[in-house]
């Protein structure tokens, strides 16, 4: 049976109002079902948690919304089930926003709202969610979707509010109102929550590092596993199947869809397909991030000779993307501009892609704000994001915020540069064509300059190598 799998059962008095794929296979129910199934069931006592440990700093999230939309009501949907096919759905994920308010995670429940009404002082907040169904109920043994009989346990009013620290009652009580801001539609409050996210709290950078933890097991995972990645087929898949497993196994998954690139794969930014081969001698480049619980990502990017050394030319690709990053790092300090962390890692790779020939101009003349750019084919995308509870966090945060702010202590984003030669490209040397590297580190901004967090995954060509070398002896 397949999970997410709707309502294949009926009662006889109930009559289908819309044909959603299992219309035609629904079994009723006998009468001696009916007259038993609310019966013979134990006790279930409720001993309430104590507050997760975020939920002190969700409140404390909450009271800057509050500060910030005085005399506004509020509405900040988690978002629904997703449909994959027909009658199955996608895994339920919250919408960070939601997540971010109310410590509510990996856990938390599909259609809940989170509602700020305006009080005398400030708001009253409410956690609007479908409570668990009584066994009396035909939810319980009926309904796929949410019924226990199907889904397993769910949570009860008086657990989530204990559990949370905050206020909670039956989405049968939620209405909207005339003039309520609701997130993704109000482009104020959608701001403001996604700018909210810019400074990390103790709570997701502790999160976060311990993401990164993961992260790096995942990989040493990876590089055991080449050599069966080399024997299959579709060796690409074996990669992502591999991180995907520890993902699961320690975490609530992937961050964002692995890619596993290999050989002339790793030129394409975002090369998700991951069903090529796996072919000694070519480099491998993977971009994957464990996802916590808590929903705070890694994002991490090594590339990784198949064979275990790279070769003259692929070093010197790699060790000059390696400078762009160290350039970048170097960069990155309180009351810097952000774009100046990528401004920095594009005049290395600007300068070194003119040394190699490859460019019609001087890296001066590429580095012109207005007429240059020419070596920005080489390396399309920017250098860094920020990084959360999204993998692209503060999406939604104003330019001014974002790309031309000004880096903050408790700020954590991505330095990422990268150099890619397509297989079909002419302007550069044969040699090169079908060659991608990127490396990309986590890095938090703190008063003392920045922190690499994933410094402990290899970083130089020679430490890969002995890398490679020590996982498969």
């Amino acid at each position: 049976m397949s999970t997410g799998e709707r309502d294949t059962i009926a009662e006889p008095t109930v009559e289908a109002t819309a044909d959603n794929g299992t219309t035609n296979r629904k079994q009723p129910f006998p009468q001696g079902f009916l007259d038993t199934i609310s019966t013979g069931w134990s006790e279930r006592p409720e001993t309430l948690p104590a507050p997760r440990a975020q939920a002190p700093y969700a409140a404390v999230r909450r009271a800057a919304v509050s500060a910030a939309f005085p005399g506004k009501r509020l509405v900040i949907p988690a978002g629904s089930l997703k449909q994959r096919s027909n009658d199955t759905d996608y895994v339920f994920r919250a919408h960070s926003a939601f997540a971010h308010l109310t410590g509510w995670a990996s856990d938390s429940e599909p259609d809940s709202v989170l509602v700020f009404d305006p009080s005398d002082s400030g708001h009253d907040v409410t956690l609007f969610f479908r409570e668990r169904a009584d066994r009396t109920t035909t939810e319980f043994y009926a309904d796929a979707t949410v019924g226990e009989f199907w889904i397993g346990p769910r949570p009860s009013l008086a657990g989530v509010a204990a559990d949370l620290d905050i206020a909670t009652a039956h989405l049968d009580g939620f209405r909207s109102v005339d003039g309520e801001l609701v997130l993704d539609v109000d482009d104020a409050l959608t701001r403001f929550v996604s700018e909210l996210r810019l400074i990390k709290d103790e709570f997701e950078i502790a999160e976060m590092r311990r993401a990164v933890d993961i992260t790096a097991q995942g990989f040493d995972d990876i590089i055991r596993e080449l050599p069966a990645a080399v024997a299959h087929a579709r060796g690409e898949r074996v990669v992502e199947g591999v991180f995907h497993r520890r993902a699961r196994e320690d975490g609530n998954g992937e961050g964002y869809d692995t890619i596993a690139a290999s050989g002339p794969h790793a030129c394409y930014l975002h090369w998700t397909r991951n069903d090529g081969t796996v072919v000694p001698g070519d480099l491998i480049l993977v971009d994957a991030g464990v996802e916590a619980d808590s929903l705070y990502t890694a994002d991490i990017t090594r590339t990784l000779p198949v064979s275990g050394s790279f070769t003259d030319v692929q070093r010197r690709v790699y060790e000059t993307v390696r400078e762009a990053a160290d350039a970048a790092f170097e960069a990155a300090r309180v009351g810097v501009r952000f774009r100046d962390v990528h401004a920095a890692a594009m005049k290395v790779i600007a300068e070194r892609t003119a040394e190699w020939g490859l460019l019609p101009v001087s890296a001066e003349e590429a580095l012109d704000a207005d007429k240059g750019g020419q070596h920005r084919r080489y390396m399309v995308h920017g250098t860094s994001h920020h990084l959360g509870i999204d993998v692209h966090d503060c999406a939604q945060a104003r330019r001014e915020m974002y790309y031309d702010g000004i880096l903050t202590p408790g700020m954590v984003f991505t330095i990422e540069p990268g150099l890619y030669f397509q297989i079909d490209d002419l302007t550069v040397p044969a040699e090169l064509r079908g060659i991608g590297v990127r490396i990309e580190d986590d890095i938090l901004m703190t008063e003392d300059g920045p922190v690499n967090l994933s410094a402990g995954i290899p970083r130089t060509a020679d430490e890969v190598e002995a890398w490679i070398a020590r996982l498969h002896a």
